[in-house]
């Protein structure tokens, strides 16, 4: 399993690309100020990060009890990938209402919009980082 480091990088770094990818996509999208999406996203990662360190440790102890190793594979990852924005998807639905002065529907939509950005990057992210940063028992399987 990862150290808690680990976790820590993994967790900052995807949330600081992503920002970085989401804020100006989601303003020109929407039509709205970059600084109302910032505020959004920022609120959105800080939430998502605490989400990803909880999420991701429960699942690697339940793929670990369940597989005995937490080698993900191609429909793990993306049953990993659904799970985890779906449980986002319903923390920041009313946040999103509430700070841009939308109906439940519109943020909904725009709710949809960002989760569906971050399952494909959350699944492209995670794949990279499994690569960049492989853990040991990985290379014993790939051996075996």
């Amino acid at each position: 399993m990862r150290s808690p480091l680990d976790r820590l990088r993994h967790a900052v770094s995807f949330e600081v690309i992503a920002l970085l990818l989401v804020v100006p996509l989601g303003a020109a999208a929407f039509g709205m100020p970059i600084h109302d999406i910032g505020v959004v996203g920022v609120v959105s990662a800080t939430l998502a990060t605490l989400w990803n360190l909880l999420y991701n440790w429960f699942f690697d102890l339940a793929l670990s009890r369940a597989r005995g190793t937490t080698l993900k594979t191609l429909p793990l990852r993306l049953l990993h990938a659904l799970l985890f924005e779906g449980g986002l998807l319903l923390v920041l639905l009313p946040f999103i209402a509430w700070y841009l002065g939308v109906t439940l529907w519109q943020a909904l939509v725009m709710d949809l919009s960002f989760a569906l950005f971050y399952l494909v990057y959350a699944f492209g992210f995670n794949w990279g980082y499994d690569r960049l940063f492989p853990l040991p028992e990985w290379q014993r399987n790939a051996e075996a």
